[in-house]
């Protein structure tokens, strides 16, 4: 079990194109007491966010309306900004680049979205 109040105030940047489903999560995060940065459902966009806004880690839709979520992913990592893929296809749609990093399966519970953030937590430096 996570520890929810290790994530309180974790800056989470979402990447989220349906909006039913980035609205579920920002509900999530609040309830776990994180703070929600964005969302985003375009990739410009969340590129700007990542590079304007001050984050801790991010949840990424690895498919944003057919446009792969990788060049985010490629400038977070740069960063040493951990993130976490949520895709409804496991890691089957992940580059080579991208194996081992957290994912969530679609659809996750807030259960799951708990535990992933407490990984990422580890990793925020």
């Amino acid at each position: 079990m996570t520890d929810l109040a290790g994530l309180q105030g974790l800056r989470v940047l979402v990447v989220e194109d349906e909006m039913m489903v980035s609205m579920l999560i920002e509900d999530m995060l609040s309830d776990m007491g994180c703070q929600v940065v964005g969302p985003a459902s375009r990739l410009e966009e969340a590129i700007t966010l990542a590079g304007q806004s001050d984050i801790d880690c991010a949840v990424l839709d690895v498919n944003l309306g057919g446009q792969p979520i990788f060049p985010l992913a490629d400038i977070l990592r740069e960063k040493g900004c951990p993130f976490a893929f949520a895709t409804g296809y496991g890691d089957a749609g992940l580059r080579e680049a991208d194996r081992g990093t957290p994912v969530l399966q679609k659809p996750f519970r807030e259960g799951d979205l708990a535990r992933v953030l407490g990984e990422l937590r580890a990793r925020v430096g």
